[in-house]
């Protein structure tokens, strides 16, 4: 549930700032260098389940999706004043009781029935000075510690405040703190939180430095109050190999444990993971390792996404003690003289898992996907996605599923 004193506060502060830019003559930045954009997104989902003993035989729905946005400038002055909005409306076109659990549509708590629609609305007051812009309100972060989810029909967002400066060059610094998430298959905004525990506030701060145009370090640090304090380092080079040929290496480290309260109970947890991907021209070819240590799984934060090199279309790989590879294949048609068209398989194992009664458990997923974007006409930027998952796991661990997407999207510039 929103916190009414903290509701008041945003709407006073977006208020307040609105005010400010309405009182400066300078308004013609504030709309001159706007922009508004509607992307409608339709995805039919199918998901079956074939372990033994399954609570339902498959998950299948369908829905439409809206997703407007708005991003003001920013008025002149040494300090900049400027608003974002966020609106998302959600459709049901399909689905039932015995077929519900997708993600794409929330449901009843009692009558356990999908809702025909389900909406947002976020407003994001901003401030820039220099080269430093402070954002309050909805966020939708892409941060090592903090990343929303967009694999559904409508993407997740968060509620709070996040400073990024770019004073130095090559160097990007972001903190902040989140208080509220409002997850990709809801209207209501819930407390921050995890393992369903919820915190007052995630804080966070950190930074990526560019040493040089193919070499960058990221480090952050962050604590989720009560429940996980979490530690990240990471490195991204492109080495070029040649015309056409390049070597992209991208390494990650989380250290993580349980703080104040434990509210979670015990977290432990250290995760090294890292993606090898060879560019040859139309084709790249990726190998992955992902590591896992300690005593319990690997937190991120509900409503979020875990920013690992293992994080596929269905699983994340994140369970306690959990090794896993990946082998991945990618192919751009654009060489054969299709534009657009694009190919992608890959597939995922991990094991060792030790968790609850489980010991050494085992899983693995294969994933493939066809994707056509429209180069030209009316219709330019209209894309399809046809999605095919197989997932396996046993020795303890016990889903299985199959299952298939068909996801078709178009963004549409309204200025």
């Amino acid at each position: 549930m929103i916190r009414p004193h903290l509701q008041r506060t945003r709407e006073a502060t977006v208020l307040t700032l609105l005010a400010l830019a309405c009182s400066t003559p300078a308004v013609a930045d504030l709309a001159g260098d706007s922009k508004a954009s509607l992307e409608l997104r339709n995805v039919y989902l199918n998901r079956d389940f074939r372990q033994e003993g399954a609570p339902q035989s498959k998950a299948a729905e369908w829905g439409q999706g809206f997703i407007a946005r708005f991003e003001s400038g920013f008025t002149e002055g040494s300090i900049g004043v400027g608003l974002d909005a966020l609106g998302e409306l959600g459709v049901k076109l399909d689905s039932s009781r015995d077929r519900r659990g997708t993600g794409l549509l929330p449901f009843g708590p009692s009558s356990k029935e999908p809702v025909d629609d389900y909406s947002e609305l976020g407003l994001t007051a901003k401030l820039r000075a220099s080269k430093s812009v402070l954002r309050l309100g909805t966020l939708q972060p892409t941060l090592p510690v903090a990343m929303y989810n967009d694999t559904r029909l409508l993407p997740s967002t968060f509620t709070g405040g996040l400073l990024t400066s770019q004073e130095l060059d090559g160097l990007t610094l972001n903190a902040g703190r989140l208080t509220e998430t409002n997850l990709r298959d809801s209207s209501s905004r819930d407390d921050i939180g995890y393992a369903g525990q919820t915190s007052d506030h995630f804080d966070f701060a950190g930074g990526t430095y560019a040493l040089t145009p193919s070499l960058a370090l990221t480090a952050y640090t962050s604590e989720l109050e009560d429940i996980y304090r979490q530690h990240f380092a990471g490195l991204v080079h492109t080495l070029p190999l040649g015309e056409g040929l390049s070597l992209r290496s991208d390494l990650r480290y989380f250290d993580s444990r349980d703080t104040g309260a434990g509210k979670a109970g015990r977290v432990d947890n250290r995760n090294f993971n890292g993606m090898f991907s060879l560019t040859a021209g139309a084709q790249r070819f990726s190998a992955a390792w992902q590591r896992l240590s300690g005593d319990s799984a690997f937190p991120f934060l509900t409503g979020g996404d875990p920013f690992v090199v293992n994080l596929v279309t269905y699983n994340t790989f994140t369970k306690p003690e959990e090794d896993s590879w990946q082998l991945r294949y990618d192919y751009d048609f654009a060489s054969l003289g299709i534009p657009g068209l694009s190919f992608m398989t890959r597939y995922v194992s991990g094991d060792g898992v030790e968790q609850g009664a489980v010991r050494d458990g085992r899983e693995w997923e294969r994933d493939t996907d066809l994707a056509y974007v429209v180069q030209s006409g009316s219709l330019r930027g209209f894309n399809i996605r046809l999605r095919n998952v197989t997932f396996r796991s046993g020795d303890g661990l016990t889903q299985d599923i199959d299952e298939n997407r068909i996801i078709l999207g178009y963004t549409l510039a309204l200025w």
